[in-house]
């Protein structure tokens, strides 16, 4: 098998790989030293920013280790190779009863990728992050040592690669521990709200009774309708003899169009669209777990709708005694800067730690905007929201960035030199790179 062009591997906010040299994983696996360095793994390219990339440098393709290499149905444990995708994780899985314990927004990502960033989901709250749910895993070194660990087996390495965004070697292998249930259904309910208090209201009321929880802000509303949105909560439905409900089946979004598709107009007309189409009752409704969990994937490539120059994602975690301050002025600066961010999705973080030294979620409100990139009109106020998040005592999402100076990453990673320690001198990345120069 050949290895595709540099040219294909993108980050999903539309960064290009400009000059890497491209290595199928088992490639480098049998010979590290022959390949080009620094080296960084590359799964699917689901990371916004720039994490994923590292031009000047290998990257190495981790898709082909996507082999099942083991799953006991009745304990739930399974291991895979790290590039398989979640959602080829999810056909085996459910239909034997059993359901990843945390996904992200997408089931798109690999495995491995998964581990990498320590991804949260809409249950932070009780489950915590992707990496606590983790056993074990393999770590190739850029020397070819090949160490196992676990919490109890080369545990320095096993947090520093949790949330480690790659640079710590290349995972070959994870083993995860599923969580049981009784069907593929989710027992959803769907709430309006007018105003960010009540958004914290309904969140404080629902970590109690439900497992899942997210909201969807409509980030134009201004006046007396600021703050409103659609709040989301949902707990896995026991089984039931009715045949499950089929998930939509998906769509390709058209060639990438020469501008963005994203504006205040098309925005605020989607925004009346999506708020008016959501439930108004309560009542608490049986669908199928993919459009809960993955409502985009629906729509193959739907990054393309930002246009040429793709887009920017910002996503912080602000403490909760800042938090109704914090998000409120974060979206009173977005409407006064005149954009407009697609994406406005604020839920609430929890308290279980995650074992990864540098993952992302800590106590507090979570608050994800995206934006078209507009050069340094974008970039300007994702600093102000920096500046606003980092004031609240809170900290910016590393995997969600293509900016960010190194200040500011130093501010929401105080711990970051300790993780430094752990970095294989193999190993690295454009993120990596801009976040630690000078």
């Amino acid at each position: 098998m050949t290895a595709p062009s540099a040219q294909s591997y993108r980050s999903w906010g539309g960064l290009s790989a400009r000059d890497s040299e491209i290595v199928l994983a088992r490639d480098w696996i049998a010979g590290p030293g022959r390949h080009r360095h620094p080296a960084l793994a590359y799964g699917n390219g689901r990371s916004y920013g720039d994490s994923c990339l590292n031009d000047g440098g290998a990257l190495i393709d981790t898709r082909g280790l996507n082999e099942v290499l083991a799953f006991d149905r009745e304990s739930g444990l399974l291991t895979c190779g790290a590039g398989l995708r979640l959602d080829h994780l999810l056909e085996l899985a459910v239909p034997a009863g059993w359901f990843p314990p945390v996904t992200p927004g997408t089931s798109f990502v690999t495995i491995g990728g998964a581990l990498a960033n320590d991804v949260h989901g809409k249950n932070h709250h009780g489950a915590g992050t992707f990496g606590c749910h983790v056993r074990a895993f393999e770590l190739m070194r850029s020397d070819g040592h090949r160490l196992i660990c676990a919490p109890d087996l080369n545990a320095e390495l096993f947090a520093a690669t949790i949330g480690g965004l790659g640079l710590t070697g290349l995972v070959t292998q994870v083993t995860l521990q599923l969580m049981p249930i009784a069907s593929a259904h989710m027992l959803q309910e769907v709430l309006h709200f007018d105003s960010l208090d009540r958004f914290f209201e309904i969140a404080a009321e629902s970590d109690a009774t439900h497992d899942y929880t997210v909201a969807w802000v409509d980030s134009l509303a201004s006046g007396r309708h600021f703050g409103r949105g659609v709040f989301f909560r949902a707990n896995h439905a026991p089984g039931s003899l009715e045949p499950p409900p089929r998930a939509a089946r998906t769509v390709a979004f058209p060639p990438t169009p020469p501008f963005p598709l994203i504006n205040r107009a098309t925005l605020s007309a989607f925004n009346w669209l999506y708020r008016n189409t959501q439930p108004r009752s309560p009542d608490e409704r049986r669908i199928h777990y993919r459009p809960f969990f993955f409502p985009l994937d629906r729509v193959r490539d739907w990054n393309r709708a930002y246009g040429p120059k793709g887009l920017r994602q910002f996503q912080c975690v602000v403490p909760p005694a800042a938090a109704r301050e914090a998000v409120a002025d974060m979206l009173r600066r977005t409407l006064a800067a005149g954009e407009a961010s697609f994406l406005t999705v604020l839920k609430i973080f929890g308290t279980r730690p995650s074992p990864g030294l540098m993952s992302f979620p800590m106590p507090g409100a979570t608050l994800t905007l995206d934006f078209p990139n507009r050069g340094e009109r974008t970039a300007r106020l994702l600093a102000e929201l920096d500046c606003i998040a980092l004031a609240a005592g809170g900290r910016v999402n590393p995997y969600k960035d293509a900016r960010m100076p190194p200040a500011t990453f130093e501010a929401s990673f105080p711990r970051w030199r300790d993780f430094a320690r752990h970095v294989d001198p193999g190993f690295s990345s454009d993120f990596w790179r801009r976040v630690t120069a000078g």
